[in-house]
């Protein structure tokens, strides 16, 4: 069973490839996201890939959802080349108490100790699936089994940038003062948020993501506060 493609408004298409997130699902996505990069359509607007859909805005006086469509379905039926578009970045991690205020917790609710946890998340297999909620939030898939759990049952206030924060299958790079239910072990120095408006984000969608543990010295000659 192929996609489904829904109109959205008068400027955008939503091709949806499933209902349940899955690396097969959001493989098409990036595919798709990719090669429309590749082989854009004239009056495009700009592609915003989700969990397990892509959203493709467009000028209305240009064109029209049929003719989206119609692109995006011989995208489809004849992809690019589109392999080695993905790249590797490194997130610098400090787990040091302070920076970790969960990391007990996390550590008990499985059964694990401190530096298992500590082991556990940096040999994860991160991939960046979507940007949401606040400017450079980057969701990364690939938690462990071994340190997942659900999100707290409220949330806390001013939750510092650079935050390390994990809940389910995901992980994710704070980038403001913000709240957040969901479990902090460790804080990073690395930049998401690049202040170039040409990229302003360190990912790019279908990115892979290696965390990399330093201690406090490692964190402040990075650049942390």
């Amino acid at each position: 069973m192929g996609p489904i493609f829904r109109a959205v408004a008068d400027h955008a298409v939503l091709v949806e490839f499933g209902t349940e997130i899955s690396a097969p699902v959001h493989e098409a996505v990036v595919r798709l996201d990719r090669a429309l990069a590749l082989s854009p359509f004239a009056g495009i607007g700009e592609a915003i890939p989700g969990f397990v859909n892509l959203l493709v805005d467009f000028d209305p006086m240009v064109t029209d959802h049929a003719a989206v469509e119609a692109h995006l379905r011989g995208l489809l039926q004849h992809p690019a080349a589109v392999g080695g578009m993905a790249a590797l970045r490194e997130v610098l991690v400090c787990y040091d108490d302070d920076f970790a205020p969960d990391l007990a917790e996390v550590a008990a609710r499985t059964g694990l100790a401190r530096e298992a946890v500590i082991a556990a998340h940096l040999a994860g297999q991160y991939e960046v699936f979507m940007y949401g909620f606040a400017p450079g939030y980057a969701y990364l898939a690939g938690v462990p089994e071994a340190i997942r759990l659900d999100r707290k049952p409220a949330p806390l206030r001013g939750i510092a940038a650079g935050s390390v924060i994990i809940a389910g299958p995901q992980c994710l790079v704070t980038t403001m003062v913000m709240p957040t239910g969901w479990w902090i072990i460790g804080r990073s120095p690395t930049q998401v948020l690049t202040g170039d408006a040409a990229r302003p984000f360190l990912f790019d969608v279908g990115d892979r993501v290696a965390f990399r543990r330093v201690d406090r010295a490692g964190y402040l000659a990075a650049g942390g506060m």
